[in-house]
């Protein structure tokens, strides 16, 4: 049985005052797949295709009444995540499962210190007197690389740098052992060298506990360091997903195709890198068929008119008129 299972989700936002029903914009369309145990995902897409609302949606954040799920499920190991009371979420979230947000310096608050972050959870899900969760806190320390735990504990946010403060965040959202850990940009606004040391980090603590890790990024290069699976998201919707290695070899859909060259290459010179011609639409006024036909260089009168659905297994699926009937079969043949 998957971990996590997302099926056909759609979530929809409020664009004004939410008098009107038309104003209403879909930002998940129908977003379906899996994450096994101990499985590193990578959401791949450019900013606003609904990654992280993907996230929010299971980690039951998603801000009310503004935010609507519209229709599908999200299962975590069977059980119907939506259909969860306050109560019941608030002991998975943090527990079972644990996010790593985007800008570690807003997520965390300002006025407690690191050691009251950190021994918040076990306290609140693991039944830990103060003393225990001061302790344990001084290892999950130890255990992200950072050194003088006891004087980070009793430290403020703002006393320390960006990379520390990542790799808080990191022993805060591990500290339950999670069964999965979501890290949405974990990388964002760090340095090259730091950067590198967050993924080993998180690849050494996902691996140690058994984790399932959910990546989102999208930066494919961390993609093809980190994920043994990858899913594609444009405009709200799965376009492609599969292998992460059959998809950096041979991506069916025209945007992953487009991610992929967008990306410099070490050694190899280029005039000018390429990108992605156009926008990425509006969400309340997407056209009536492909989202991505306004910036596709394949683009056929079929793509203007009808939504292509996603076609293969449950291994690898594109979402394209042109992508062939036997493309998915063959990959898994080449695995």
């Amino acid at each position: 049985m998957a971990l996590i299972a997302f099926e056909q989700l759609s979530i929809s936002f409020n664009d004004g005052d939410g008098q009107d029903e038309c104003r209403r914009i879909q930002a998940v369309r129908d977003v379906s797949f899996s994450i096994e145990p101990g499985q590193t995902l990578g959401l791949v897409g450019e900013s606003g295709c609904g990654k992280s609302v993907t996230a929010m949606a299971l980690m039951g954040l998603l801000p009310r009444p503004d935010a609507t799920v519209d229709g599908g499920s999200i299962r975590f190991a069977g059980q119907d995540l939506l259909a969860l009371r306050p109560r019941q979420m608030t002991d998975l979230r943090g527990n079972a499962l644990s996010m790593i947000f985007q800008e570690p310096m807003t997520a965390l608050n300002p006025v407690l210190t690191i050691g009251e972050q950190l021994m918040e959870p076990l306290i609140r899900h693991r039944g830990e007197s103060p003393r225990v969760a001061w302790q344990q806190s001084i290892t999950l320390i130890g255990e992200v690389g950072l050194a003088r735990a006891e004087s980070l504990m009793r430290s403020y946010p703002h006393q320390l740098s960006g990379g520390m403060l990542q790799r808080i965040m990191i022993a805060m959202a591990i500290g339950c052992r999670p069964q999965l850990l979501i890290a949405d940009e974990p990388t964002t606004a760090l340095d090259v060298t730091v950067q590198a040391q967050i993924l080993a980090l998180l690849r050494q603590q996902t691996r140690r506990n058994h984790m399932a890790l959910m990546l989102i990024t999208h930066d494919l290069g961390v993609i093809a360091q980190m994920a043994q699976h990858v899913v594609v998201m444009y405009a709200g919707r799965v376009v492609e997903q599969g292998p992460t290695r059959q998809i950096l070899a041979r991506p069916l859909h025209p945007y992953t195709r487009g991610l992929i060259a967008s990306r410099p290459v070490p050694g190899q010179r280029r005039k000018r890198l390429y990108s992605i011609p156009g926008q990425v639409p509006y969400l309340a006024a997407l056209p009536a068929g492909c989202a991505f036909a306004g910036r596709c260089d394949q683009v056929t009168e079929r793509c203007r008119q009808s939504v292509p659905p996603l076609i293969g297994d449950q291994r690898r699926q594109s979402a394209c008129f042109l992508t062939p009937l036997t493309a998915t079969q063959g990959d898994a043949c080449h695995e």
